[in-house]
């Protein structure tokens, strides 16, 4: 038993205000208003909406984003979703109708990528 995944499904008809851990997956077709913290995988349905922000292995979101994702892993964002927020993961998988509006940062090699210094010229 315990290599069997589990998943925890928040239905369209949910609303919830506060914050969401969990060790496994979550499929979240309602509204949240706060966190949801993820060990496993987060799958944001097309009637998800969220306003906080993500943490998880792997983000799948087809629904509406109002914060920033962090993805250990890999972010997907399927033709619906419409993400307001700053991403980071180390893939990242955007299909033709997205629509993001804020920073991303994707790096396979997981190595932070320096800031830029303010006053000192880009290349």
């Amino acid at each position: 038993m315990s290599n069997e995944s589990h998943e925890s499904v928040i239905g369209s008809d949910v609303e919830i205000i506060g914050t969401i851990k969990s060790s496994g997956t979550v499929r979240l077709d309602g509204k949240l208003e706060g966190e949801l913290q993820c060990g496993g995988n987060a799958i944001l349905g097309k009637s998800a909406q969220v306003k906080g922000n993500i943490t998880a292995t792997s983000v799948s979101i087809e629904g509406k984003i109002n914060g920033n994702i962090l993805a250990k892993d890999k972010i997907e964002m399927k033709a619906t979703a419409t993400v307001n927020g700053d991403i980071k993961a180390r893939r990242l998988s955007v299909e033709d109708g997205v629509t993001f509006v804020g920073r991303s940062e994707v790096n396979p090699n997981s190595q932070p990528v320096p800031a830029p210094q303010p006053g000192v010229p880009q290349r």
